[in-house]
């Protein structure tokens, strides 16, 4: 017996190389929630982690970041973070779970996971895959086969992602 319903159309996914102690990734949220809100569920934003060494809190943020999608807030919890990089820098881990704290999330469940490093490989492997891609900064973004490089300069980057999601988008990608 064979299932006749339509197959839906595959949404173009554009891969978000980020840091969260970045301040050129805070000031690309603009464009993210632009682009969220431009095209929402036609296309798939989809946060890759690339912590850099130089910023001492960024991989456990992105590890944060991980347990944020588990428990279901994981967009609405990255905007918080890189809106407040500044306290990222100064407070480290414990401003991670206050945060989580402050959107409704399960804090300790948060203390947890950076303490058992249950998130670590996805990660590690983000970070892995950003560096055989050629990600050297962040933020970086990948749609359909092609890299954009965010962390010399945003300019015209929401432009050209726009452009390269249309015509995915018209081609029913």
């Amino acid at each position: 017996m064979s299932d006749s319903s339509p197959v839906p159309p595959a949404v173009p996914v554009l891969e978000v190389w980020c840091e969260l102690q970045c301040p050129d990734c805070r000031s690309a949220l603009a464009d993210l929630r632009a682009l969220r809100a431009r095209y929402g569920d036609r296309l798939e934003l989809r946060l890759r982690h690339f912590p850099l060494e130089k910023h001492k809190h960024a991989f456990a943020a992105a590890q944060a970041a991980e347990e944020a999608f588990e428990q279901g807030k994981g967009w609405e919890y990255v905007e918080a973070v890189l809106e407040r990089v500044e306290e990222l820098d100064r407070e480290g881990e414990p401003f991670l779970v206050a945060t989580a704290g402050e959107l409704g999330l399960d804090a300790d469940e948060f203390d947890t996971a950076l303490i058992d490093g249950r998130h670590i490989l996805i990660v590690d492997a983000d970070q892995a895959e950003g560096k055989a891609i050629g990600v050297t900064g962040t933020p970086t973004y990948v749609i359909g086969g092609e890299r954009l490089d965010g962390g010399k300069s945003q300019e015209g980057l929401r432009e050209r992602v726009e452009e390269i999601a249309d015509r995915l988008l018209a081609e029913g990608a």
